[in-house]
């Protein structure tokens, strides 16, 4: 299909102004490559090419220490493609302060152990309760209840029972590399609670002067069993477990927090925030009087703690099952379908083969094409539920499929020539992601003109469930090495080289000059 370059052009200029992904669902020229042609005297073609397509098994292993889990996750959740995914979450612990005085003839009241689920802030439902009465001192009051959808990919209407166990083994570093795969042995069952969806947050105001009498922040709160923090954190007041934070870790090694079920939904939460919290009691005398008075010591699961994330899966009986097991990668002759699932599960691989290089090498060669355009279109496979919500993106990573390695210490070259172009540019932009017709767009403009104009080498491309993460401050990528992937927990079928109208396609838009 061609087209006049002014056009193309056209396209190009809008994007540059902050426009650029607002096309419809024919893809058009990206910003590169318009200044390099003369606009009177060039055509526009759009030309479609077969890529090789096929499935990479990362062992359903993947790094996630805290170095790659800024957020986490804890559940379960089967569906019939691609199986069971289960995530449990490791943590050492920490004192809030070494050296504790808890006071005279401590005695704990309750402990529990505080999660911040993620959700959205401006999805929530309040009840009010007008004559509430406030059990302590029976005061009249207004209680309010906040309750919000918490982030989870699965079946959002099940409950999932969340066990915490005490760990037996020293965890290292918070700075050790390690890998989902990754067991540690466990004894003491702390606690245990069935958990939804939601979580709410509480205030109760008082009716006279409307001052605040409680408030509770949206937080999961398990119960743990107060006589092993008795014995084990308060009773050893003064000894040399608590005096430091190198002898507390060996002493107390930390918690693991696991599910139970096999099926439910995966739930986001912030590590950073997570603490256990001991209610106790300790003697206050005053004026000849003694009393019995509430404090609260806290112990930390977040900064500082090494930590990470179990991640376990069960494919048996699934069609990703001899994809996971597969470790010789299909690189000549493709898959027909692609699975693709985060968190550790498969990965996707693309090649443009050396047929269509030196086809357009050719074309470089008599006509001059200048390439405006590149990108590999990848299509959901129709049969793929609308249930679950598809992945938003894909990192992109150079692979090299003799070593099966990835290079996760490089940006594809196209995020770094389009970014200063655009800062919203993504380098895999998904499109009717709610529909069956989703598909997925790789640019490799940059790379593609290179390989033509330079005679540069093209390599594979891994495509992995996941984003890059953005630094908050800056609005700029962090690096290539961090990203989402340890903690997203979506997947997707996706059609490969099967012979289809939907099988993976490499298409280009270039200029050439008249002759």
């Amino acid at each position: 299909m061609t087209k006049n370059i002014k056009s193309i052009l056209k396209t190009s200029l809008l994007a540059l102004s902050g426009s650029f992904f607002m096309y419809s669902c024919e893809a058009e020229a990206d910003d590169l490559g318009a200044q390099f042609f003369d606009q009177t005297a060039a055509q526009g073609t759009r030309q479609s090419y077969d890529i090789t397509a096929y499935n990479i098994s990362n062992a359903d292993t993947i790094r996630t220490d805290a170095s790659r889990i800024s957020t986490a996750n804890i559940g379960a959740f089967r569906e019939g493609v691609f199986g069971t995914q289960k995530v449990h979450h490791v943590s050492q612990a920490r004192l809030s302060s070494y050296n504790p005085d808890f006071g005279t003839n401590p005695v704990v009241d309750s402990v529990v152990l505080e999660l911040r689920p993620l959700y959205p802030a401006d999805s929530s439902k309040v009840t009010t309760d007008e004559n509430y009465i406030f059990p302590d001192g029976n005061v009249p009051a207004k209680k309010v209840v906040t309750t919000y959808p918490i982030n989870v990919y699965g079946r959002d209407e099940a409950q999932i029972t969340l066990n915490v166990h005490e760990v037996d083994e020293f965890l290292g570093a918070a700075s050790d590399p390690v890998y989902s795969n990754r067991q540690v042995t466990t004894s003491t069952l702390l606690g245990s609670k069935k958990i939804s969806s939601k979580v709410s947050s509480i205030k109760v105001t008082k009716d006279s002067d409307n001052t605040d009498l409680f408030t509770r922040d949206a937080r999961l709160r398990i119960p743990l069993d107060k006589t092993f923090f008795q014995n084990k954190i308060i009773a050893k007041k003064g000894q040399s477990e608590l005096s430091d934070a190198a002898s507390f870790i060996r002493y107390f090694k930390g918690i693991r927090i696991s599910t139970v079920e096999n099926d439910g939904f995966i739930m986001q939460f912030s590590p950073a925030e997570t603490q256990i919290v001991v209610y106790y009691k300790r003697d206050v005398t005053a004026n000849g009087t003694t009393t019995a008075t509430p404090a609260t010591f806290a112990i930390s699961l977040g900064s500082g703690n090494a930590k990470f994330s179990q991640i376990e899966f069960d494919r048996s009986g699934t069609p990703s099952q001899a994809v996971s097991e597969n470790l010789s990668d299909n690189v000549q002759s493709g898959d027909p379908l692609l699975y693709a699932q985060g968190m550790g599960g498969p990965s996707l691989g693309v090649r443009i083969p050396a047929s269509t290089v030196a086809q357009l090498r050719e074309l470089f060669k008599t006509k001059q094409i200048n390439i405006l355009s590149a990108k590999v279109r990848l299509f959901s496979d129709p049969t793929w539920s609308e249930a679950f919500e598809k992945p938003s993106g894909f990192v992109a990573s150079p692979y090299d499929p003799n070593l099966r390695k990835m290079n996760l210490s490089e940006f594809l070259k196209d995020l770094s020539a389009f970014t200063p172009l655009n800062s919203q540019f993504k380098l895999v932009q998904g499109y009717d992601l709610t529909k069956t017709s989703a598909y997925y767009e790789l640019t490799i403009t940059q790379t593609l003109k290179d390989v033509i104009e330079k005679s540069e080498t093209i390599g594979d491309i891994a495509l992995s469930v996941g984003t890059y993460e953005i630094n908050a401050s800056t609005g700029n990528y962090v690096g290539p090495s961090a990203t989402t992937r340890a903690y997203t927990p979506h997947r997707i079928l996706l059609v490969g080289s099967d012979g289809s109208s939907r099988r993976s396609q490499l298409q280009i838009i270039y200029s050439s000059k008249k002759l």
